[in-house]
């Protein structure tokens, strides 16, 4: 199939759609037809938590508050998804880019849809293995150093949620914030983004488990695109989930580009993003 599908862009956690901004007129530009969606419970599907817009600042509600995305499973979201694709697509397949916690996401729906979904592109994100939860890849060895979970707010099994104190006046927090998702952003636009997050997670996108299958899942073409500067999934990370694909389906090896990037490469190099993304599919 040639790069003629139309691409669909996923976030991960905390952002939107509009994280796509500075990609996108890239893609099209260059003749390919492209967009950008929200993933369940972020950006258009966001819901706050009261402490976060609440005066005074209350930190103990910041640990403690139920998220009110906290009934969002990883098959609500990968519902959301699959309308999402056949809206775009007409019925015809796409081309599906997805970013951190997206991954999940997009390997849910590539497995029970694999129609739909004309090549898999995974952007610094989870590609969990078979049965196996996104979750589980921050506690292995392979993660170690990484930045995001230093940053996390209560207890996730309590408030529902994977949570960011986007409330906090406390400079070294959102230094660390900023370190961790926008090392390599201009620090006007990375503090731009940052205004624009939600601060709620759902866990269970990251509980989620997906059984992959040689006809669902790895019968789709996949690319994964390491970002070598990653300090939320650190290219170990996102080496094993390269090396835990090729050994469970060998007859459809991940095709692996890189970038020297940070965590968000759509803000720190968007032009060259876009150029290593629009032919494929």
């Amino acid at each position: 199939m040639s790069a003629t599908s139309t691409l669909v862009f996923v976030h991960g956690f905390w952002h939107g759609s509009w994280c796509w901004s500075e990609v996108v007129p890239h893609v099209v530009a260059a003749g390919r037809l492209a967009v950008a969606v929200d993933m369940a419970g972020h950006g258009l599907y966001a819901r706050r938590p009261q402490w976060f817009t609440e005066q005074p600042y209350n930190p103990e509600a910041v640990s403690t508050e139920v998220s009110p995305v906290a009934d969002v499973s990883l098959d609500d979201a990968a519902e959301l998804l699959t309308s999402q694709i056949k809206r775009i697509g007409g019925g015809e397949p796409v081309t599906v880019v997805a970013h951190s916690a997206a991954g999940p996401v997009l390997t849910r729906v590539a497995q029970r849809t694999p129609e739909l979904v004309a090549h898999a592109v995974y952007l610094s994100a989870y590609m969990p293995a078979s049965g196996t939860p996104a979750a589980a890849y921050t506690q292995i060895p392979e993660a170690v150093g990484g930045r995001v979970a230093p940053l996390l707010q209560g207890d996730p099994a309590q408030t529902g949620a994977l949570r960011l104190d986007l409330a906090t006046d406390d400079a070294a927090y959102r230094q660390r914030l900023y370190e961790a998702f926008y090392g390599d952003v201009d620090p006007v636009l990375a503090d731009a983004a940052t205004g624009l997050l939600t601060p709620d997670g759902p866990i269970g996108i990251m509980l989620g488990t997906t059984t992959l299958t040689h006809d669902g899942w790895g019968s789709v073409r996949r690319t994964y695109l390491v970002c070598t500067r990653d300090m939320a999934i650190p290219p170990g990370v996102q080496a094993k989930f390269v090396s835990e694909a090729d050994a469970a389906f060998p007859d459809n090896p991940t095709s692996v580009g890189a970038l020297d990037a940070s965590h968000s490469p759509f803000l720190s190099t968007p032009g060259e993003l876009a150029g290593i993304i629009t032919p494929i599919g």
